[in-house]
């Protein structure tokens, strides 16, 4: 890659842009570019991503709450993921008929417990991911 000094003008007014960018509307351009011009950044980001990886599975510091199983009470349950959740009550009914569903992401791991706590003692079974 090119450093600073050898950059024309324009090149370095398209790097000045993107440092202006948020995560997100990074995430947008490059998900324009892999559409648009057929080029991808999975390779690169999965090989560096690789060793991080070995590292987050010694200790996790957040998880994915992952309703697997609503059990026979699903109202208990549809109770219990609306309070968990914030959602409403048609957005938690789908979440519990569609189960395997993931009701939240990034949990801290207390958090996770006490959610995969509530599920189970409704009568539902939870995944942490």
């Amino acid at each position: 890659m090119s450093d600073a000094s050898t950059l024309t003008k324009e090149e370095q007014a398209v790097i000045d842009a993107l440092e202006k960018l948020n995560v997100i509307q990074l995430n947008n351009v490059v998900k324009f570019m892999e559409k648009q011009y057929g080029i991808s950044a999975a390779a690169p980001v999965a090989a560096a991503a690789a060793a991080p990886a070995a590292a987050a599975a010694e200790e996790k510091s957040s998880y994915d709450v992952e309703l697997t199983d609503a059990g026979a009470q699903k109202i208990a349950i549809i109770k219990v993921v609306r309070e968990l959740t914030q959602l409403g009550l048609g957005e938690a009914k789908d979440l519990v008929d569609k189960a395997p569903s993931m009701l939240k992401k990034g949990v801290a791991k207390d958090a996770a417990a006490d959610m995969k706590k509530k599920i189970e003692s409704a009568g539902g079974k939870v995944t942490l991911k």
